[in-house]
């Protein structure tokens, strides 16, 4: 299963290297730039998806997949204040 790195920049313009155990995430995060509660709906559903696959092909769902959402997460909580903080997705 191929994995996918990419990376993002939040609000503040600090990038954030990520990394997904399956190509699916092209599907639900698009580059461009998106407000951060979609961002973060997309990357909860794309994770979700990329942890279903491991666990359809291994028997277990991905470990991996859950801590870079939750690192994402995390990185994204100090910019709640913000009246409409944003998130980058560089081309893949």
């Amino acid at each position: 299963m191929p994995e996918l790195c990419f990376t993002l920049h939040l609000p503040d313009g600090t990038p954030m290297s990520c990394r997904s155990p399956s190509s699916i995430m092209r599907c639900h995060l698009l580059p461009g730039t998106h407000d951060m509660p979609d961002f973060l709906a997309q990357a909860r559903r794309g994770f979700a998806a990329a942890s279903d696959r491991v666990r359809a092909v291994y028997g277990h769902p991905c470990s991996q997949a859950a801590a870079q959402l939750h690192a994402i997460e995390t990185a994204c909580r100090r910019f709640e204040g913000l009246p409409t903080p944003r998130i980058t997705i560089d081309p893949y």
